[in-house]
């Protein structure tokens, strides 16, 4: 067996063990997140909802996941991976049941705001894993936990409605749903019980300052606080789709006092990061602690189109199916388009296998052009098509989005390793970015173009990874008594 393979069934290996407990955490956080997604039939008509009221809901489930991601990666670099996931599944066990037991519309949408929160999971496996595994093997154990974990909204969609039926009667859906959140408060005490944050006699570094990612240049640091513009326009965006000028559930007055709120908070966040930057730009960064911000910012973009779109295209798809074909109804359309989210299960952990075994940016290169080639594919699509050749060309399109992804993060954790969870945090919030600007896109325009957007975008991003540079060799981390360690990163 070469250094690059893994035995998924060496349990007593202690690095299987943990990529197992932690995957199966995050497939628990995707059940929560996404579990109202497929009981929304009863949901609605226990509310009596109208089309607008369920359109909320939606955006309200995904809003606060952008500003959690950031705050989670901070909290996971300061505290470690174990005791931080413990505490958000918990945490969020209490916020699901108390969607499961809202009696109003303004409770429903509160608690489908908060579950957002449940959302940042993902930013804390990725420190998790990148802990435990060597850079030859990190891409594709990063790519099981992202894909097997991300499954956890197809097997919510898969069996919470029958749950809900088997409890019977107008409550079902909620036993359902508090079962979801009574088994990610359970799994939470399992998890601090066995997990680690690193192997024995292995060092967890920390960052320095806790409140913004260490640059190591001027101009990294210009680049990095533009960069944190796009979460916040998009926050913004989200404000106004729930405004009177969208679905009305907010008024002019308070959506004028979020956009405020959001200018205050990108101004403290700046303040924080050249808090957390100020004295050792100043002073001189030494040459081993040195990282380029633009692999952060690649990776962003990247993550901004592949799980992004692939947010976006899951929310549409089956409707897309149901409207380009006669003669499908919704249980059929909607069988039709979940292919696309049942590729997760190979495609991310091979997208990783990829970025380990021929290179970090050729790999990369090689799924964001398929991924742009495939999404001019689908805008093609029309009712002439022969349905089982447009769901292959979905799927094939699916693969290069979710192998992306894979080969995304298995380049996160080997760019700075105390800033992993940070780092993770940033790209896991463009993804969220990418899924609100290419909703809002699909707002204004027809599915082609759509689709037509997408793959422009990646075309873009294609490019933008001719600058991303291969980890070689090592990286410095320093203690903090300032002693030097060096990791390797190939």
């Amino acid at each position: 067996m070469n250094d690059s393979s893994l035995n998924l069934f060496r349990f007593s290996d202690p690095k299987i063990k943990t990529l197992h407990i932690t995957w199966f955490a995050f497939f628990l956080t995707f059940v929560v997140w996404f579990s109202h997604a497929p009981l929304l039939a009863f949901i609605r008509e226990a509310f009596d909802l109208t089309d607008q009221q369920v359109k909320a809901l939606l955006i309200l489930n995904v809003a606060l996941t952008i500003p959690s991601r950031i705050l989670i990666g901070m909290l996971v670099d300061k505290f470690g991976p174990k005791i931080v996931y413990s505490g958000l599944l918990v945490i969020s066990s209490f916020i699901c049941l108390g969607f499961a037991t809202a009696t109003t519309y303004e409770a429903l949408a509160l608690f489908r705001f908060l579950l957002g929160f449940v959302g940042a999971g993902f930013v804390i496996g990725i420190r998790m894993v990148g802990e435990w595994f060597p850079a030859k093997q990190v891409g594709i154990a990063e790519g099981i936990y992202g894909g097997w974990g991300n499954f956890g909204s197809a097997a919510g969609a898969m069996t919470l409605p029958t749950i809900a039926l088997m409890f019977g009667g107008d409550d079902g859906w909620r036993y359902a749903l508090g079962l979801t959140g009574i088994l990610a408060g359970l799994y939470g005490l399992v998890y601090y019980k066995n997990a680690h944050n690193t192997p024995k006699a292995s060092t967890y570094f920390k960052p320095k300052k806790s409140g913004g990612l260490e640059v190591t240049s001027m101009k990294d640091l210009i680049f990095y606080l533009v960069m944190n513009v796009p979460m916040y326009v998009a926050l913004a965006v989200l404000a106004w789709k729930l405004s009177p000028a969208g679905l009305g559930l907010l008024s002019d007055t308070t959506t004028y006092a979020l956009w405020g709120g959001l200018v205050a908070l990108y101004a403290f966040q700046a303040h924080q990061i050249w808090q957390v930057n100020y004295e050792h730009l100043r002073d001189g960064v030494p040459e081993y602690e040195h990282y380029k911000f633009k692999q952060v910012a690649i990776l962003d973009l990247a993550y901004f189109v592949t799980f992004g779109s692939e947010l976006a295209v899951v929310s549409m798809l089956p409707l897309f199916f149901l409207e380009t074909f006669d003669g499908l109804d919704p249980v059929k359309a909607g069988l039709l388009a979940s292919g696309f989210a049942f590729m997760n299960l190979v495609a991310r952990p091979t997208g990783g296998f990829f970025s380990d075994k021929f290179g970090r940016r050729r790999s990369m290169m090689i799924l964001v052009g398929g991924l742009a080639i495939g999404y001019l594919i689908l805008s093609q699509i029309d009712g002439g098509w022969w349905i089982p050749l447009a769901v292959i060309a979905t799927m094939a399109c699916s693969f290069f989005v979710q192998a992306g992804e894979g080969a995304v993060f298995a380049i996160v954790p080997l760019v700075k390793r105390r800033m992993t969870g940070q780092i993770a945090g940033m790209a896991g919030a463009y993804g969220n970015v990418g899924a609100v600007c290419y909703l809002t896109v699909l707002s204004f325009v027809d599915y082609s173009t759509f689709f037509m957007v997408i793959a422009g975008s990646a075309g873009f991003i294609f490019l933008a990874c001719l600058f991303l540079e291969e980890p070689k060799g090592q990286i410095a981390e320093v203690m903090e008594d300032g002693t030097v360690h060096m990791i390797d990163v190939s």
